[in-house]
């Protein structure tokens, strides 16, 4: 049978959600965990594999197990998990359902602080020394909408198969001090949102202007766009299935 599970965790002391070599990460925790308490080995897969220091508010992961799951197994693993992951609700799925390639959309949040608060150190992008006009920042995002090949946000070096994304919603929004970036696709390459924010704030700050974004985009070279945003400001909020 297969599980569906709804968690979310903070990424600040994790290297990323997917298992790495002699380094922690979240699925590492939470396979640790469901193994402990069923008594056998559990493998999850996950929606997707967010960067060393990303955050997700909501995320699925799947696995396989031929017992009937107990309605307390979702307390039970808050127990055993440390307290920066939460595990919301484990539901039945078909068997052949997959927490990756199921899924019809991500969405990300990222946060940025435009004056100096203690608060948010560690949960958004401390940039208060510069003004950014968000109007600007805007108009550029409509042009995100005219392109599939996403090549020039893509992290080098990686086992892509596929540079091409298809954008749903782009857009910036302030609230007093805080600047918020909502992002929806399809599928996001590695490091795609960050690189895209960091050039916004390009845009935002005066150093690129809006329709600079299309060469950008055209170029397909990751040294045309921005510095990418540190991964702290960022956070997965959905992922979309047709349960």
């Amino acid at each position: 049978m297969r599980y569906f599970i709804e968690f979310s965790y903070n990424g600040k002391n994790y290297f990323g959600y997917q298992i790495q070599p002699d380094a922690i990460s979240v699925q590492e925790e939470l396979e640790k965990a469901l193994s402990t308490i069923l008594r056998e080995e559990i493998k999850t897969t996950g929606a997707g594999r967010t960067d060393t220091g990303v955050h997700a508010k909501k995320i699925f992961a799947h696995f396989d197990t031929e017992q009937e799951l107990s309605e307390e197994l979702p307390r039970r693993l808050n127990s055993f998990l440390p307290p920066d992951i939460s595990i919301h609700r484990i539901f039945k799925v078909k068997d052949d359902f997959h927490a990756r390639f199921d899924a019809t959309y991500r969405m990300y949040e990222y946060y940025i602080s435009l004056s100096k608060n203690p608060f948010t150190q560690e949960s958004a992008w401390q940039h208060w020394k510069r003004s950014m006009d968000i109007d600007k920042m805007n108009e550029a995002c409509k042009i995100l909408f005219e392109y599939e090949d996403f090549t020039s946000f893509a992290k080098l070096k990686t086992d892509n198969k596929t540079n091409i994304c298809k954008m749903y919603k782009a857009e910036w929004e302030q609230n007093g001090t805080e600047l918020k970036f909502t992002v929806s696709a399809n599928r996001f390459l590695r490091n795609m949102v960050r690189a895209i924010v960091g050039t916004m704030v390009e845009i935002g700050t005066g150093k690129l202007k809006p329709e600079d974004l299309r060469k950008v985009i055209e170029d397909k070279n990751r040294n045309a766009a921005g510095t990418s945003a540190p991964a702290h400001g960022l956070y997965l909020v959905d992922v979309g299935y047709e349960f």
